[in-house]
């Protein structure tokens, strides 16, 4: 135990008083992920600690999901765990749009705003829980507070969406297709870099769509004009020397524009797009904007320009409406297109969206077979590409080590969703670096390699 010298004058005051302290749950996807990035931001520069715990804290912050009903039940179970333990709640978030669904169940929350509301958590904040600005302590990383670890960030350019799917609630919840300029997504790109971020995953509602609200205008970025759009932010990206990863993109033609990028090792030969499904009918049932005959062309076009591009996607199985014929199309598409890496849902109403009321429901146990078959197909084509990949060099992305292991993530992966890269450890490796990785051996999922220089 530290021992103190004793004192025999009185004891004063501190003069700095103990800094009020929030815990912060976050829930839901990655562009939820960057809200509340931003209200953490917004706190450490006013002052306040962030505390790991409920009882270690004053209030408690909870940034709510709302897209499926299991998101939600999640929520407001995540709501009440924070009342029980701390007390003291202010909600936000997806669900927060629906402030009645939660005071119906948690009627003594002290606050609820919707999603992006920043300044009103915060004014909630400052309601329940004044803080003294010290401006000679606090102290705020360049980058601001982040989720993440420190080589990788999430850059969301874009708030809403345009489109209207009918299993989807987002437009009603964060409203229209609202993009940032690029100028100032630019910038903040540019700060992460400086602060040590060496790979960007751009997210959005429709990542392709960028700029189309305020019609592509130009903005400064260097002293240099940049067009607001996909194309216009990749190239200035490109500029930063680290990794850029593509999300949440949809299908149009103006992806092609991006494909030189790639070829040429500007950005990272990758690609996320939800295609959702395949058939026709139930793309139509959908209301997804994509035509998939054009998008099978599409990709066996981007994969002549780049052949090591990696196309991963997610599939709803089990939609309304949704025939045995259906899905066997899906799966011949999928055996045509052979996407790299692929995540499945099974059918889930959502309050509020239109599929609700489609007819011809599918059976709980039928959808429940389809993901299983088309987990089986996904499985069999990942692992068939990975196999691919054994006695070649790639690229990776430390993640973390442990117990003599490093584990990575090559050019095809992002973090979160997609597979790892497993190696022994090697002298002089750190998180965060950049290492080449010769593949020894691959799993369905996961590669297996050493490190070589």
């Amino acid at each position: 135990m530290a021992r103190t010298a004793p004192s025999t004058s009185k004891k004063q005051p501190s003069r700095i008083a103990a800094a009020p302290r929030v815990g912060f749950v976050s829930l839901g996807c990655a562009k939820a992920l960057v809200d509340s990035e931003r209200i953490l931001t917004k706190l450490r520069a006013e002052g306040y600690e962030l505390a790991p715990d409920y009882k270690g804290s004053d209030l408690v912050i909870v940034n709510t999901c709302g897209f499926l009903d299991s998101a939600r039940e999640e929520s407001l179970a995540a709501i009440g765990e924070a009342l029980n333990d701390n007390g003291k709640v202010i909600v936000t978030g997806c669900l927060g749009a629906e402030p009645e669904v939660i005071t119906n169940k948690y009627p003594n929350v002290l606050a609820i705003t919707g999603p992006q509301h920043y300044e009103a958590v915060m004014d909630a904040v400052h309601k329940a829980l004044p803080a003294a600005h010290e401006p000679f302590m606090d102290l705020l990383p360049p980058g601001g507070v982040k989720l993440t670890p420190r080589h990788y960030a999430y850059l969301k350019i874009s708030e809403g969406c345009n489109n209207r799917c009918s299993f989807c609630i987002i437009p009603s919840m964060r409203g229209d297709l609202v993009s940032r300029p690029v100028g100032d997504v630019l910038r903040e790109a540019e700060t992460l870099a400086k602060a040590g971020v060496k790979e960007l995953l751009v997210i959005s509602q429709d990542t392709s769509a960028y700029g189309v609200d305020m019609k592509y205008a130009p903005d400064t970025w260097r002293s240099a004009q940049v067009k607001t759009s996909m194309l216009g932010l990749c190239e200035a990206l490109a500029d930063l020397g680290i990794w850029v990863r593509l999300q949440y993109v949809y299908p149009y033609p103006s992806v092609d524009h991006v494909m030189p990028l790639m070829a040429a090792g500007k950005i990272l030969p990758y690609l996320d797009i939800p295609f959702q499904h395949a058939s026709p009918s139930v793309l139509k049932a959908m209301r997804r904007p994509a035509n998939q005959e054009k998008t099978a062309d599409r990709i066996h076009k981007w994969r002549a320009e780049v052949p090591d591009l990696t196309v991963r996607s997610t599939f709803i199985v089990g939609f309304p409406g949704e025939t045995e014929k259906d899905f066997q199309f899906l799966l011949d598409w999928m055996d045509e297109v052979q996407l790299d890496r692929v995540g499945c849902f099974k059918y889930e109403n959502v309050t509020g969206a239109t599929a609700q009321a489609l007819a011809d429901h599918v059976p709980e146990e039928v959808k429940e077979e389809r993901f299983h078959r088309f987990m089986v197909k996904a499985q069999e084509i990942s692992a068939a590409k990975l196999q691919q990949k054994i006695g070649t060099t790639q690229q990776a992305i430390v993640d973390s080590i442990a117990n003599g292991k490093i584990t990575a993530r090559t050019r095809a992966d992002a973090p979160e969703v997609d597979g790892l890269a497993f190696a022994p450890n090697v002298k002089g490796v750190r998180v965060g670096d950049f290492i080449n990785l010769e593949i020894t051996n691959a799993d369905a999922y996961d590669v297996y390699g050493v490190v070589t220089q």
